[in-house]
């Protein structure tokens, strides 16, 4: 899994780069450009990991899979 988030050829993205700093409402004040939208990225880029977010796990829906039988030895 870690190999995802840190491999060499991340596309580039303003929410993920180390210049900017999220100031709400889809947009981020970066260093290098100022006011930008987090979903934008320039050749300035430079990633930052640890702010990179993973997707949300999904939920387990338990209610229409399993049975009394499935618990039966």
């Amino acid at each position: 899994m870690s190999g995802k988030l840190f491999r060499k050829d991340i596309e580039p993205c303003c929410a993920y780069c180390c210049h900017g700093s999220d100031i709400g409402e889809g947009e981020m004040v970066c260093i290098k450009k100022g006011i930008v939208r987090s979903d934008g990225a320039c050749s300035k880029f430079s990633y930052d990991p640890f702010k990179r977010r993973p997707p949300e796990p999904k939920k387990l829906d338990l209610k229409n899979t399993l049975s009394d039988e499935d618990f039966v030895f």
